[in-house]
């Protein structure tokens, strides 16, 4: 097993050399690095992974028969809103990663379509796209700043949290209105009072 000081390429630290490996199946690295991201990524004005965010990448690369096998986890910030409150969420995610990248000629290349499989290009491995399509799918469809947030008062929009216990807003049937207004009107002394 090789490890070394992993020194990442100075124009994308999301490309790694696997040249060392040498196609021969059992060798391994092991790669430690921070990578930022290019893009944002992830739902807009939901929850995203803001464009220039730090990935720390703690990876295992294994040379194996059909190509390099890549294990290990990736962690980054995420921004976002509460989808019940509002209020702003900064969060961390953080993934598992297994994935094959295939040799070129390599049955698993041959055999398998575009889309099915990462492959190696000139022995070198994009990590972006690996990380980019886990970190979104692991990210929450509804982010909340804490699980028993209660949200807004649907008539007035303040946080229920901040309210009063007992707050609530009367609401009369506009059918009644009118029949409200009148008994208001005599309970204060108004034109409809019977002496």
């Amino acid at each position: 097993m090789s490890q070394q000081n992993d020194t990442p390429d100075v124009r994308n630290p999301w490309i790694v050399d696997t040249r060392e490996l040498g196609r021969r199946a059992g060798l391994s690295r092991t790669i430690q690095r921070t990578a930022p991201t290019a893009v944002e990524w992830g739902v807009p004005d939901v929850i995203v992974v803001p464009k220039g965010a730090e990935v720390e990448l703690d990876l295992l690369l294994e040379s194996v028969v059909e190509g390099v096998l890549v294990t290990g986890s990736a962690a980054v910030r995420t921004t976002g809103a509460c989808s019940r409150c509002l209020d702003p969420i900064d969060d961390e995610a953080e993934v598992e990663l297994t994935e094959l990248f295939a040799y070129p000629d390599s049955t698993t290349d041959e055999t398998t379509d575009e889309d099915e499989v990462m492959r190696l290009v000139d022995d070198r491995i994009d990590l972006e796209p690996l990380v980019r399509d886990a970190v979104v799918l692991a990210l929450p469809q509804v982010p909340l700043c804490r699980e028993d947030c209660q949200g807004l008062c649907p008539d007035c929009g303040g946080k229920w949290a901040d309210l009063e216990p007992g707050h609530g807003h009367e609401t009369i049937d506009p059918r009644w209105a009118a029949l409200v207004e009148r008994f208001d009107d005599s309970s204060s002394g108004g034109p409809g009072r019977q002496a």
